[in-house]
């Protein structure tokens, strides 16, 4: 459904009203097309303390760049955090419309306590320069040790693919080494996208086949037609398959005996309902959806060696699963498991089998089924973000694509929230 608000306010009128009511103003993102890949303006690059930044290779930037990129890896103290606003402070406002801004960090270091107390300083710093930056633009921040493993993620988020992207914090551990086609960064690789038929699954799975992965639909034997007319286009294939199944592993792993280098676990389902009006089938319906098959077929496919060193495992949580929702303790609590599931499979992956595991965390996303949400509740999910406005399933699907790349083999153990900074749990 179209966001009519945010059509009217980019009218004269529009803007005239709004600001006399002071209501949202939300922009108009820009989001990466075949045309206009990449911003213009460059990048201005600007350092508080002692800078990390090494091989890294951005345009320059404009009288008005695009984005501007802080190294704050250096910052140790209160003292420090003053070059932060003094770097940030002359340039914020020259930033263009859906520009962004990334600053750099350091890990927190557990024997130093005013270096761990600075460097926490900065997460609260972008969190809040992300809710007051406006006209669009993003800020977020990069906790890394080497520069160099963070190529990926800067290009991602310095980049008109992470729209929807804002206020979150990334860590980055030691670089891996991958080879890969920098048009086509998933050439030869192939990735099976469950729930892929329709809505976040179906963008998620266009994104990778765009990237050069060979894509496999997986659906529900319902959505069959939709999974092959979709797989057929994109020169894929589809599976049916209820993913609960207790055999779906197995049936997975049989379907791909040349091995899985993506592994996206997208389906998932809603039944809301207060928990006192929750009936034990609403609650165990759930659940097995959105998590014990998550965490089935993930175990049967590691064990099986179905998915191939170097892999990387995206599931998909969300944020009723980090803030909580009314009326969503099953949804609420199968996403935080998720959560759950990455935070702890990610090193033991890593370790084992080469494959990272990460998760994105979709905020309010305009599809048919928030399409389907009571107007106020609607709009209020729409307005209740630093971007004023609801994301779109190719926002969640370029956040896959960045976490499935193969140079993002050193972020790993991430949730990474696609919300516009949502005023929920942020």
């Amino acid at each position: 459904m179209a966001d009519r608000y945010l059509s009217f306010t980019g009218t004269a009128p529009g803007r005239f009203l709004t600001r006399r009511l002071g209501l949202p103003q939300p922009a108009v993102l820009r989001r990466w097309s075949p045309e206009s890949p990449e911003f213009e303006g460059g990048v201005l690059q600007l350092t508080a303390g002692k800078s990390v930044l090494s091989g890294l290779d951005f345009p320059a930037a404009s009288d008005t760049p695009a984005a501007v990129l802080l190294d704050a890896t250096g910052v140790r103290d209160v003292e420090g955090l003053a070059e932060v606003h003094a770097a940030l402070h002359p340039v914020v406002r020259s930033v263009a419309a859906s520009g962004r801004v990334v600053v750099l960090g350091a890990p927190l270091d557990p024997a130093d306590h005013h270096q761990a107390a600075a460097q926490q300083a900065l997460e609260g710093f972008t969190r809040s320069l992300g809710k007051e930056i406006g006209r669009g633009r993003t800020v977020n921040l990069v906790r890394l040790t080497d520069a160099s493993a963070a190529e990926s993620t800067l290009r991602f988020l310095l980049s008109p693919r992470s729209a929807y992207v804002s206020g979150q914090v990334i860590e980055v551990g030691q670089p891996q080494e991958a080879d890969f086609d920098r048009d086509l960064p998933l050439a030869g690789r192939t990735a099976l996208v469950t729930g892929g038929a329709r809505g976040i699954g179906a963008a998620v799975a266009e994104t990778l086949a765009r990237d050069g992965a060979r894509v496999v639909v997986l659906d529900v034997p319902g959505a069959a037609a939709d999974a092959e007319q979709l797989a057929g286009r994109l020169g894929g294939s589809a599976l049916a398959l209820d993913i609960t199944a207790p055999d779906a592993g197995a049936r997975i792993a049989e379907a791909l005996p040349d091995g899985l280098d993506v592994l996206v676990h997208n389906a998932g389902i809603t039944r809301d309902r207060r928990l006192v009006n929750m009936p034990a089938e609403r609650w165990s319906s759930v659940l097995d959806v959105n998590l014990a098959s998550v965490l089935r077929t993930t175990d049967a496919l590691l064990e099986a060696g179905t998915l191939r060193r170097g892999g990387r495992i995206v599931a998909t949580a969300s944020i009723a699963g980090l803030a909580g929702n009314a009326g969503q303790t099953n949804y609420g609590a199968s996403k935080a498991g998720v959560v759950g599931l990455v935070r702890s499979l990610a090193p033991r992956a890593l370790a084992g089998h080469g494959v990272t595991v990460n998760a994105v965390a979709p905020g309010f996303i305009e599809t048919k089924m928030t399409a389907a949400v009571p107007l106020f509740i609607r709009e209020a999910g729409r307005r209740m973000n630093s971007l004023g406005q609801g994301g779109l399933p190719v926002d969640v699907a370029e956040t896959t694509a960045w976490l499935a790349h193969p140079a993002s083999g050193a972020v790993n153990g991430q949730v990474v929230r696609v919300c516009g900074q949502s005023l929920l749990g942020a």
